[in-house]
């Protein structure tokens, strides 16, 4: 049994119940290996487990945005997962994908039941990872990235934090600064100041809980914070 399969029996919580319990509950069954190993955690947290359902009803809601799934969209997610998660939780998660496809997914139902259960920085994360996978193939998908926005206005990210984490996969002129939050005409202080406060924002230890291998994924988005922080003290001069 991979890791995958794990954080689902290892607790499920929130997810299994409410509009993601409907699109991913006739699947559980054929997935977790031994039933009597779940134990259901309190309702107010969430558990690692709860995120990978979230996670894949989105990342499903995502990929039928424009009316059709091919092949090559499945080799992306497949590939995003096993570079974020490893081989053997990425084939399992491929597998629930495709029967999570077949279901009539209601984004602002299930992306309600996350912003009601998530907290802030585990909806930030749940953001990257979403944009990642649309940009897997080196590709900005139009159809892919507008189910971004609703999804992300539907979780509760405001339009700053939306624009951040864009910029870390759709780079522009000034991404460096969009990333800080911040106008190129900000003066260093402010350039710093912003850097502190972003760094608290994206800390990977807010997303610690749910597990080594998404904590990962939020070294990955605080790297790309610190660089972008490096590219402006570089273009300024600032020490």
């Amino acid at each position: 049994m991979g890791n995958f399969t794990k954080w689902i029996a290892g607790g499920l919580g929130w997810a299994f119940f409410g509009p993601i319990g409907g699109v991913i509950g006739f699947v559980l069954g054929s997935l977790i290996e031994s039933p009597g190993t779940i134990k259901r955690t309190r309702l107010g947290s969430t558990t690692s487990g709860d995120f990978a359902l979230s996670l894949l009803v989105l990342v499903a809601a995502m990929m039928k945005a424009d009316g059709k799934v091919v092949r090559s969209e499945l080799d992306y997610v497949k590939r995003f997962f096993v570079q974020s998660f490893g081989e053997g939780t990425a084939s399992e998660a491929i597998m629930m994908l495709r029967d999570i496809l077949q279901q009539d997914i209601n984004v602002r139902d299930v992306s309600t039941q996350m912003r009601n259960r998530m907290d802030y920085s585990s909806r930030l994360q749940m953001l990257h990872f979403l944009f990642g996978i649309s940009t897997a193939d080196g590709k900005a998908h139009s159809s892919e990235l507008n189910m971004i926005n609703i999804i992300s206005g539907y979780l509760g990210i405001n339009s700053k934090d939306l624009e951040s984490i864009r910029n870390m996969f759709i780079p522009n002129t000034y991404s460096a600064y969009k990333i800080l939050e911040i106008s190129p005409d900000a003066t260093d202080e402010e350039v710093k100041k912003a850097y502190r406060k972003m760094a608290l924002k994206y800390h990977p230890d807010k997303v610690a809980y749910l597990g080594e291998e998404i904590k990962k994924t939020a070294d990955e988005k605080f790297k790309k914070l610190n660089e972008a922080y490096e590219q402006i003290k570089k273009e300024r001069g600032i020490n």
